[in-house]
């Protein structure tokens, strides 16, 4: 369906128009109906799909209608909350709607000044929501429509509780909308809590299935010693737009972040132990396109919605399935096609096997060739680094003998073979290429098969 289509005020239309809006995503035209009717909702869908304008539109149009006056979205993190909070704005901008964001980390007063003020639309963090609501602050503030955003996420996060406290205070007779990409059970007990005889919507399937397709997956094996050697040359000879490098660690993080301005890349890390003002000013960047590399960990980036985000790095194996689909869906967003490519050792390759089994992904295997020209410097630095441990050598008495044991053979010619000698035993710089080759995969492929064939047949033995 067109946006037109759906009878909206004309005011958000002029917004929709100006959003570039057009057609309705799979999410946006199955649940628009439903909320605009009234029903609370379940809508299982990916961050990337059009879920803020999924339940956005429908709020906007109901408030510029004067079917209601007050609507509250809760979500995971602050710079979800920012991004909802600004998407909702300028939707309803031409409608007057006034929206503010509520998270922990700065001071009460503003945000409770604005809410008294007569704000439309409350868009915030479950902490300090609950706390605002407990020392009774935003008394006055009744929503009739709630929108819980990115479910899943608060549950891993540990927010249920706080959540559940939060609908204490809420009036009964609301409209309930819930979203989430995963429906696991404390999340099915929240909905059977809170929500009255919801309709559920899923578009998970289809999605997914959409993602496999535009994000084109693939691996690296390599030694632990050629990482930092083997993401700089994919940030050189990939063609990217923006992109994301996750680490594992908040320290990681930093280290890999100051290598990368060290040698010239415009790049700025995102963790979890910045200052609230320090992640909006390097998200702000990132999305001007002022920085073209984010450095971040799992936690720091989620619920991170960002256009144009061409290529994903693991430069570590996630732990899990779970942050793997969260990791690459930063990219190949609204019908874009992406890339994400994983470093893996050969330590870590195991844990790639599982969780390509638990993802149902095809990845591809990539090795990392050095050009000519690279080549060549290599070869550059690795006279130079021979040259020094020449001069610095202390001289082994077992060297004299041996070169006397070669007499007869002419000095120069003596050197010239012990140095290219060494040469070639120096696998590691003079190697055009990063990582393991094709054979050396499959023959771990092959070896992790026949663990997990020996596995399995020791615990069919055991329950006998």
């Amino acid at each position: 369906m067109r946006f037109n289509e759906f009878n909206f005020h004309k005011d958000l239309l002029k917004g929709i128009k100006i959003a570039g809006f057009r057609e309705a995503s799979p999410i946006q035209e199955s649940v628009i109906p439903i909320i605009r009717e009234g029903k609370d909702l379940v809508g299982q869908a990916h961050t990337g799909t059009g879920k803020t304008a999924a339940f956005g539109l429908p709020i906007i149009n109901k408030i510029a209608n004067g079917e209601i006056e007050r609507a509250l979205v809760i979500t995971p993190t602050r710079e979800l909350a920012t991004q909802v909070s600004d998407e909702l704005y300028h939707l309803g901008r031409f409608c007057g709607i006034r929206t503010i964001t509520v998270y922990g980390g700065v001071g009460y007063g503003r945000q409770i000044a604005l809410i008294n003020k007569g704000v439309q639309i409350i868009v915030a963090t479950p902490g300090r929501l609950k706390d605002l609501y407990k020392k009774g602050k935003i008394d006055t503030f009744n929503p009739e429509i709630v929108v819980l955003d990115e479910a899943d996420e608060m549950l891993d996060m540990g927010f249920l509780e706080e959540i559940k406290e939060i609908f204490e205070y809420i009036p009964q007779n609301r409209q309930t909308l819930l979203f989430s990409a995963t429906m696991p059970e404390p999340i099915k007990a929240l909905v059977d809590e809170i929500l009255t005889t919801p309709e559920f919507v899923s578009v998970v399937g289809e999605n997914e299935a959409t993602v496999n397709n535009i994000i084109e997956q693939s691996y690296c094996v390599i030694n632990e010693s050629q990482r930092d050697e083997a993401i700089v040359r994919l940030l050189e000879t990939e063609n990217i737009n923006k992109c994301i490098v996750f680490c594992r660690m908040k320290r990681e993080v930093d280290r890999l972040t100051e290598h990368f301005q060290a040698i010239g890349f415009s790049a700025k890390g995102l963790h979890g132990d910045l200052e609230q003002r320090e992640r909006e000013e390097v998200i702000k960047s990132y999305r001007r396109n002022q920085v073209k590399i984010m450095v971040a960990t799992d936690v720091a980036a989620r619920g991170l919605d960002v256009k144009k985000v061409t290529h994903v790095f693991n430069y570590h194996i996630p732990f899990d399935s779970q942050s793997y689909v969260h990791r690459i869906g930063r990219t190949g967003r609204a019908g874009k096609s992406g890339k994400a490519i994983t470093l893996v050792s050969t330590t870590e390759f195991k844990e790639l096997q599982r969780i390509q089994k638990e993802v149902g992904a095809e990845m591809k295997l990539a090795t990392i060739n050095w050009g000519e020209d690279d080549n060549n410097s290599q070869a550059v630095d690795s006279f130079k680094s021979l040259e020094e441990e020449v001069r610095n050598v202390v001289i082994d008495e077992r060297a004299l003998d041996f070169i006397d044991s070669m007499e007869d053979m002419d000095y120069h010619e003596f050197v010239e073979r012990v140095v290219t000698l060494i040469l070639k035993r120096d696998k590691t710089t003079v190697s055009n290429q990063l990582g393991y080759d094709e054979d050396k995969v499959k023959s771990m492929i092959d070896e992790y098969q026949s663990e997990q064939k020996v596995a399995r047949h020791n615990n069919r033995k055991k329950k006998r």
